[in-house]
């Protein structure tokens, strides 16, 4: 049985707080597929193991970058080397940043659902669009592969912990939890001091050159341009295919705040603030023996002396946009 498959996570905060919108989606979904609760790792492997048993055409995502990430992670570990299905981003999560990068339109889960499947009753005339990405494949020291489009160390992981401890992910407290976080790291506040703790290690990289060991304000990598609130600082993503763009920024939390325009037009930083490369693969070695850090919104942390990113596999993004 082909047709779109759809993910909800029960759990979600917007799930929680509608309990009535999975019914919701089941019915514009209609007789165009078939849609499944996953509310731990165990239940989405089940479900990805029955998609691919039902050879379902498309895998609709309702959540945001977490969500997407951990079912990602999920489906390619059960498809193995096969490609998985194209993928729909219906948003509706705490961040939306991936869907924000590729063009997938603004709306909720129910609205893009519905001109999903419109859009796929029409595939006979008018082929789904959509736009490939690769993920990339991130492995703790010990631990198991995950997959995701954004990774990031140090501030990058400060800043979401900051934002997430309130409790409210909303935009408007991402806004407001940097314009604290810029406040904080012009008088030296405590704020800034929690938030931008560095990564103490060093970087190898594919083509046999090392970042020295050193205080790091983030090691942060990705396979699209964007990292959310507007900010784009992976301006070289698609300089190799392939490959994602890594950089280690080592300025003060200070110099990284009068980079911020730079970084939000798309454009580099200013000369020695950060060491910049396009990859396949870079490894982390870390000076603690700790790693905290950041895949696609969600925050891990690791024990151990080494990560490891390398280039994952590519992933069909559609973006369905709306009919004239």
């Amino acid at each position: 049985m082909a047709g779109i498959g759809v993910i909800v996570n029960p759990k979600s905060r917007r799930n929680l707080r509608d309990p009535g919108a999975a019914l919701r989606l089941e019915r514009k979904l209609g007789d165009h597929g078939v849609l499944r609760r996953a509310g731990s790792i165990e239940e989405l492997y089940r479900i990805a193991e029955d998609f691919r048993r039902l050879d379902i055409d498309v895998l609709a995502i309702s959540g945001g970058d977490g969500t997407g990430h951990v079912t990602l992670t999920g489906f390619l570990d059960v498809y193995g080397g096969a490609m998985v299905p194209q993928v729909a981003l219906l948003r509706g999560g705490t961040m939306n940043t991936v869907a924000n990068s590729v063009g997938v339109p603004r709306g909720g889960p129910e609205g893009l659902l519905a001109r999903l499947v419109g859009a796929y009753a029409r595939r006979a005339l008018l082929p789904l669009a959509g736009v490939e990405r690769r993920v990339m494949c991130v492995r703790p020291e010990g631990g198991r592969a995950q997959y995701g489009f954004l990774f990031g160390t140090g501030v990058v992981h400060g800043f979401l912990a900051e934002y997430y401890r309130s409790g409210a992910a909303t935009p408007w407290v991402a806004a407001t939890t940097l314009a604290r976080g810029i406040g904080s790291a012009a008088v030296g506040g405590p704020m800034i001091r929690r938030m931008a703790a560095p990564f103490r290690g060093s970087v190898a990289l594919d083509d046999g050159t090392t970042w020295p060991e050193r205080d790091y304000l983030t090691i942060a990598a990705g396979s699209i341009a964007d990292i959310g609130l507007r900010f784009r600082p992976f301006h070289r993503f698609a300089e190799r295919d392939g490959a994602f763009h890594v950089l280690g920024i080592h300025t003060s939390p200070l110099g990284f705040v009068a980079e911020l325009p730079r970084i939000q037009r798309c454009r580099p930083m200013r000369s020695g603030k950060a060491y910049d490369a396009v990859s396949t693969r870079a490894v982390l070695s870390s000076h603690t023996g700790r790693f905290d850090f950041m895949i696609d919104g969600d925050l891990h942390v690791s024990q151990g002396t080494r990560l490891e990113i390398a280039m994952g596999p590519k992933v069909r993004l559609l973006v369905v946009r709306p009919t004239r």
